[in-house]
């Protein structure tokens, strides 16, 4: 039972990490593409992508949360 446990919270992690990190490496690539096309609106691109990227950490930490919750059943 423990085994599976340790499967649950890896799996958990893992799944939880790899959406958010695949957004976060297109929303910089499309960020960075938009102040190459616009540098006069850098400003305002960087805080919408600084809070995207915000978002999408959430989405990862709340997985390593469902990990630890996991965990804590053992």
């Amino acid at each position: 039972m423990e085994a599976l446990l340790g499967i649950a919270a890896a799996l958990a992690i893992a799944i939880a990490t790899i959406g958010p990190g695949i957004g976060q490496g297109l929303a910089a690539s499309k960020a960075m593409e938009a102040i190459a096309r616009q540098p006069e609106a850098s400003g305002d691109i960087r805080t919408s992508l600084i809070l995207a990227l915000a978002f999408m950490e959430a989405l990862t930490i709340y997985g390593l949360l469902i990990a630890f919750m996991i965990l804590g059943k053992f």
